[in-house]
């Protein structure tokens, strides 16, 4: 396992001059400008855990201003009222803007969020100029329906805009916040205020002329989105909440592949992904055998510089996450769970963790219970498919989960067992041969 302070050696090091921090401002009514009160926050290189900007601070009067000019864009402006094959010519044109600058956005997520560079640019960013394709595609194609209500009536449906967003996002992604009016979004279409929960998110879950909010994030704050938005106007709320996903892994599944596809369901992205399968349940015929494979690929994980294209694991996204999953590690040791791996910092600088697995877990264990969201696995043993099922559903989150099993019947009827809001990652099935 690399140590990132010294072993990612320069050579391997990906030859890219770091982009300049251009656009530390809030974004509104196709402006950057200061907040309101002057107020600004550090951002952090979590590589080095150096200062690498002052980003602007939003509170509820930036917040407010937003609102305004999305209010008045909306109501007065001409965006909503250009047809959807001119809308979506101009989000073409935004998603060409991010692939022009595909490296400039990788080395930024990367030196902002610790993510890997390489992933960033042929993965993440990539798909944000997809996401706004699809969206551009879709923009003329939203049709309503004529419904025959009796023999002299015909109801029908007219689709229409929401009208004003306020989207709570965790982390914030830089791409497509640069020259947005250059390329035709118009003023007050989009606005960006960066802050804090407690004063930015508040204020947008809670503000009278936002008609609708969505929010990502945990559960706990997920509730207070909700009541915000039920106590001021009754406003229409989307919540992508946490997670602490299982992974099932029945006798027959081919070994090496499940170990892989273990590793990679928590280790991608450091753990810091919603669906992560941090949980994983393995039936007693195969478990001692894969649990020495995830140990192996645990420990040959190469952590380090996310800069380094033979590095799979960068740094967590900043030092309170950070201090939080190793607060959660050392609780894990304490309860009992046996430390398989890992466990503690990887360098002497930066917030790099090495993957850790924990055995001998019990269900009531606040690592098997909490979403760590970090390079943390627990792992259980379990004899049945009902037991299987029973541990997989005993969680109060219920966003993703996997199975690896070579009998569709099992998979089939697994999956229809378990308590799953969002989705369920079939992608971990093999197929029966």
């Amino acid at each position: 396992m690399a140590d990132p302070s010294n072993g990612s050696s320069e050579a391997a090091l990906i030859k890219l001059k770091l982009p300049t921090i251009k656009f530390t401002k809030l974004f509104i009514n196709g402006q950057f400008v200061d907040s309101f009160s002057g107020k600004s926050f550090e951002t952090i290189d979590p590589r080095t855990g150096q200062l690498i900007g002052r980003v602007a601070e939003g509170d509820k009067e930036d917040v407010d201003l937003a609102v305004k000019a999305a209010r008045h864009a909306f109501d007065n402006g001409p965006w909503p009222r250009l047809s959807g094959f001119e809308r979506g010519r101009i989000m073409m044109k935004l998603a060409d803007l991010i692939e022009e600058h595909v490296e400039e956005l990788a080395a930024l997520d990367s030196i902002n969020a610790g993510k890997l560079f390489s992933f960033g640019k042929a993965v993440d960013i990539p798909q944000a100029a997809n996401g706004f394709r699809y969206y551009a595609g879709a923009a003329d194609k939203i049709h309503g329906e004529v419904l025959k209500m009796s023999r002299e009536l015909h109801g029908y449906t007219l689709r229409e805009p929401i009208g004003v967003v306020g989207h709570i996002i965790p982390w914030n992604f830089p791409s497509g916040l640069f020259s947005t009016k250059a390329y035709g979004i118009l003023d007050g279409v989009l606005n960006v205020v960066t802050g804090f929960g407690p004063t930015a998110g508040a204020a947008v879950a809670s503000h009278m002329d936002i008609d609708k909010v969505s929010f990502t994030g945990s559960p706990a704050i997920g509730r207070v989105v909700m009541q915000a938005a039920a106590t001021s106007n009754l406003k229409a709320v989307s919540l992508e909440l946490g997670g602490k996903s299982p992974l099932i892994i029945f006798d027959d599944a081919d070994i090496d592949k499940a170990a892989e596809l273990a590793i990679i369901g928590i280790l991608y992205n450091k753990g810091e992904i919603c669906v992560a399968s941090s949980r994983v349940y393995v039936q007693e015929g195969i478990y001692d055998e894969l649990v020495k494979k995830l140990v192996e690929k645990a420990k040959a994980w190469k952590v380090g510089d996310p800069f380094d294209p033979t590095v799979r694991h960068g740094p967590q996204v900043d030092k309170k996450k950070f201090e939080k999953i190793l607060s959660y590690i050392e609780h894990g040791k304490r309860e009992g769970a046996s430390l398989l791996t890992g466990g503690k910092p990887s360098g002497d600088k930066g917030y790099y963790i090495e993957p850790t697995i924990f055995a001998d877990v019990k269900e009531d264990m606040l690592i098997e219970k909490d979403e760590i969201f970090g390079p943390v696995i627990t792992l259980m043993k379990f004899k049945t498919v009902e037991e299987a099922i029973k541990c997989a559903n005993n969680t109060r989150y219920g966003l993703a989960a996997g199975i690896v099993t070579k009998n569709l019947d099992v998979a089939n009827s697994v999956s229809r067992s378990i308590v799953i809001l969002l989705l369920i990652r079939t992608a971990h099935m093999e197929g029966t041969r």
